[in-house]
């Protein structure tokens, strides 16, 4: 059943709450097209008045989309149910413990992959046998030099793993235009503070914490809500530069697993 002529992922508004730019995709009747485009409000006011119809779309945790509800345009103003921002997509690369989070980083990248420019290590992309002395330096000098968030799932056991300290601590050097990345913990449902408005430090990795502590980094709940985890995702870009003087990363690295 066809929802709509174009659904719309994301949009922009102007100052004057106006929308600015949208992003679509063609409703084919069986299926959404694969690609997206970027158009203004003015080719949106002409497609409607040809007699066109838009909709909103929101993004499942398996990848595919569903219709949220329809626009309506009267008296030259729009009304539509509420999608994220269209705007940059941030260099992202995504810190947890694979023995345990996997389930949860593959939830991120299906839900927010198009919030996102996925710079992640990927399952067989760097050999396991490889030293753990070429393999940190194959993550920071590689995967994690023009990153500008650093997105930290923080399960039970997060905190026991040397590999997410060291991504950390190699996030925290300076890359794009001379800045560091931003940081973002996300803690988990398996996690013993997730739900309770806390982020305990001790229950953290220490180098997360220490920025924490001196509000470099952000702390928030897994969410599947994509509206609110761009705004995460923005908060920590825009701290890399608001509260930069406030990046801490003198601790020493962890030499091996402490679980």
């Amino acid at each position: 059943m066809k929802w709509a002529d174009y659904c719309v992922s994301k949009l922009n508004l102007d100052e004057h709450g106006m929308i600015d730019s949208i992003l679509y995709c063609e409703d084919m009747g069986d299926k959404l097209g694969s690609t997206f485009y970027e158009k203004n409000r003015n080719w949106m006011v002409q497609k409607v008045s040809n007699g066109n119809s838009f909709c909103s779309i929101k993004k499942n945790d398996d990848g595919s989309w569903n219709k949220i509800g329809d626009f309506t345009y009267k008296n030259g103003l729009f009304n539509w149910f509420i999608v994220p921002k269209n705007i940059t997509r941030r260099k992202t690369f995504i810190s947890y413990y694979h023995k345990e989070d996997q389930y949860y980083k593959e939830k991120f990248k299906a839900l927010f992959d198009d919030l996102i420019v996925n710079k992640s290590v990927e399952d067989n992309d760097i050999d396991p046998d490889n030293s753990d002395g070429y393999i940190k330096q194959l993550i920071q000098k590689g995967y994690l030099a023009d990153t500008t968030v650093l997105v930290v799932l923080i399960g039970k056991n997060t905190k026991h793993r040397m590999h997410i300290d060291w991504e950390i601590s190699g996030a925290l050097n300076v890359k794009v235009g001379e800045k560091y990345s931003g940081l973002l913990g996300i803690i988990l449902p398996n996690h013993p503070d997730f739900g309770t408005e806390k982020a305990t430090y001790n229950l953290m990795p220490a180098r997360l914490a220490d920025n924490f502590k001196s509000g470099y980094a952000v702390i928030r709940d897994w969410t599947d809500d994509r509206l609110k985890m761009q705004e995460y995702i923005e908060l920590a870009f825009e701290q890399r530069t608001s509260k930069a003087t406030e990046r801490v990363n003198s601790r020493t690295q962890m030499q091996e697993n402490t679980n």
